[in-house]
């Protein structure tokens, strides 16, 4: 989730219908952490590489998640956990009448629930990035070639990659992380994301 990543979208033109309907909700409710454009438009292209099944954690009011939607093909899954209960009830509702989209309250380990997954977006929670957020098992949670993509990065400017001024270790451990080919996206000029694709063993 973006900081006033909801306010990003303004004046945005060209934006999927599910997008927009999710987007209204996320402003009706005063949601300002939805992912940006750019993130957006990422997740919109690596979903329509999966075959079968698309995980997030930390959907919000579903912005991300309907970006995931609007670009998987016919018959693939999504499932998106949300930890607050009134949010993923209202992301729910920006996807009734879908099926292939379910919106789980709790947790974000909640997600093993539904993998393997060819996608998986690590929004909130998983990333490692917070104390006690322990990083997602990526072996368990990812089909052998499926991606994982970790989001909201300041674009590293050297290496290895600071934030605040001392070593990302969180950055590091999905950028080296053995079972991973991941590389960093710069998305904007203070916006980047790692992207892994898990190694065929």
């Amino acid at each position: 989730m973006a900081q006033d990543g909801t306010d990003a979208y303004t004046g945005a033109d060209g934006l999927p219908p599910l997008v927009r309907h999710a987007l209204a909700a996320a402003r009706a409710h005063g949601f300002p952490f939805s992912c940006r454009p750019e993130h957006g438009r990422l997740l919109r292209v690596l979903a329509g590489g999966a075959r079968l099944r698309i995980g997030e954690t930390g959907t919000g009011l579903g912005v991300g998640l309907a970006w995931l939607a609007s670009g998987a093909a016919p018959g693939v899954e999504l499932v998106g956990v949300e930890r607050e209960p009134e949010r993923a009830r209202r992301a729910a509702e920006v996807f009734a009448g879908r099926r292939e989209v379910a919106v789980l309250t709790g947790d974000w380990r909640r997600i093993e629930e539904r993998g393997p997954f060819d996608l998986l977006v690590l929004d909130g929670g998983g990333q490692g990035k917070a104390p006690g957020d322990a990083p997602a098992d990526v072996e368990r949670l990812l089909t052998p070639g499926g991606t994982v993509v970790v989001d909201d990065f300041t674009p590293a400017a050297g290496w290895p990659p600071l934030h605040e001024g001392r070593v990302d270790r969180a950055r590091l451990h999905w950028l080296e992380h053995p079972a991973l080919r991941a590389v960093e996206l710069r998305l904007a000029a203070d916006l980047s994301a790692v992207v892994g694709t898990r190694v065929l063993v």
